[in-house]
């Protein structure tokens, strides 16, 4: 089951650049990065007591044999990204996919 994901990904994904804040050693995989559309025709940031904070965020899809965690960069083309919540998705005991939401990363806003 997991070689199905695999061949869905090399076929549809699209190529990111993954950089784990562990190592800091790029990777160059494919995934699925797409923005999570809400409901709202709200502006795209909140207030908090910090200040704004935007509330665009990415659903990542991945392989599952390149596990996330939060604060690991994502780089697709057009947007730099940070890992904000991660999980991995198993299927009878092998990890079938990586689940993640992503967000803006500070440094690239600016």
């Amino acid at each position: 089951m997991t070689g199905t994901f695999d061949l869905l990904l090399s076929r549809y994904g699209q190529s990111v650049t993954l950089t784990p804040a562990a190592t800091g050693a790029d990777m160059a995989l494919q995934a699925f990065v797409q923005p999570i559309l809400k409901r709202e025709e709200d502006l795209p940031l909140v207030p908090s007591p910090l200040g704004a904070v935007s509330t665009e965020r990415w659903l990542y899809l991945g392989g599952g044999n390149q596990p996330l965690s939060p604060g690991d960069r994502v780089d697709t083309g057009a947007l730099a990204l940070v890992v904000q919540e991660a999980r991995t998705v198993y299927w009878r005991d092998q990890p079938f996919y990586q689940w993640a939401i992503l967000r803006r990363r500070k440094e690239a806003a600016e």
